[in-house]
């Protein structure tokens, strides 16, 4: 089973259009069949639990007390998919609206300048119900993924996975999520706020319900303050951070953090580690194939998302090996590949 996922996974990085399994098999001239490309696909349940049993070597090479866990989902499109549990419509913030695709939630060990992907959860909507406004059947799912996300916590917790700090955008900073982290896993976190959220800038205003909106709060850029969070049984340190959008409009950013030692510089230096998951999505989409698999079935489907993040993993190892990032890699492959392509053409012609 290893040796025929390592041979898809180097071809779901090798390819620049749609991966099939016939693809494969005429790729390696008939050594693997198309019938044993597609029963690998459809017979193995490739789990998140098995993907950590892949990655845990290098993990534990890697590890420092310092390393922190991000957490995001992305969703890929999948326009002409026929639906089903995992093939459906999610919301997505980027378009400001439901899309139809592929949601996956991943978990992203960051340490120094290496991304390792530890765990995900794909989506799945198996309920089906009658909108009563529209009338039309729609889909919804028996766990939120805020619950899948402190699930993954309980598991690295359990896998002994050493990090200091949970780094999540404003779509997983539930009050929940906060006090699954800080109390039940004994770990810290750096989140984004939305501008609305309440809080009490004493304890006694806590006691008495006297909230008020973050925005409200005469706080300075770059500067913190210790609030409590309505709901939340502990206090975070706040901070804002004013910055330029590529049009040249302000934006301000709220940040909240478990660890109340940390000045506003450091917050703010710790959440842009997140943008790493966000460079992990970019390469599971263009350098792994995530999105050019013609699979049709839920099993299919949901091996090839496992294989496209288990080959974003090899090309890490292949990024430390070789100083480069994915995308490198990726236009080194193709140049290669149009160098051989560019000789037999020369070759036919002569």
């Amino acid at each position: 089973m290893n040796n025929l996922l390592d041979i898809y996974t180097d071809y779901l990085i090798s390819s620049f259009s749609e991966t099939t399994a016939t693809g494969l098999s005429r790729l390696l001239d008939g050594e693997v069949s198309h019938d044993k490309v597609t029963r690998f696909l459809s017979t193995y349940n490739f789990s998140s639990s098995y993907l950590w049993s892949l990655v845990k070597r290098t993990v534990r090479e890697i590890e420092m007390d310092d390393g922190v866990l991000i957490f995001d989902d992305t969703i890929e499109e999948k326009l002409y998919t026929d639906e089903n549990e995992i093939v459906n419509w999610h919301f997505d913030p980027s378009y400001g609206r439901t899309i139809k695709g592929i949601n996956i939630l991943n978990a992203l060990y960051h340490v120094k300048d290496v991304s390792v992907p530890v765990a995900f959860e794909i989506i799945h909507k198996p309920i089906l119900y009658c909108d009563i406004k529209t009338r039309k059947i729609k889909r919804e799912s028996n766990v939120t993924k805020n619950d899948l996300l402190r699930h993954i916590l309980t598991t690295c917790q359990n896998n002994q996975l050493n990090y200091k700090y949970v780094l999540t955008d404003i779509g997983y900073a539930s009050n929940e999520n906060m006090q699954h982290i800080k109390l039940k896993i004994k770990k810290d976190f750096v989140m984004a706020m939305k501008s609305n959220r309440l809080v009490a800038l004493t304890l006694e205003d806590k006691k008495q319900g006297n909230f008020v909106r973050i925005d409200s709060l005469s706080l300075e850029d770059g500067t913190t303050q210790l609030v409590y969070l309505k709901g939340l049984d502990f206090t975070v340190q706040l901070t804002k951070q004013v910055f330029k959008n590529k049009d040249d409009s302000e934006g301000i950013l709220y940040l909240v953090s478990s660890d109340i030692n940390l000045t506003s510089e450091q917050i703010i230096t710790i959440y842009q580690k997140r943008w790493n998951v966000e460079v992990f999505h970019k390469s599971i989409k263009s350098n792994t194939s995530l999105s050019k698999s013609p699979t049709r079935t839920l099993k299919t489907q949901s091996n090839h998302i496992f294989a496209s993040i288990y080959a974003a993993f090899k090309l890490e190892i292949l990024k430390l090996k070789h100083h480069t990032n994915h995308f490198a890699l990726k236009s080194k492959l193709y140049l290669k590949a149009l160098q051989a392509s560019f000789s037999e053409l020369e070759k036919l012609s002569a």
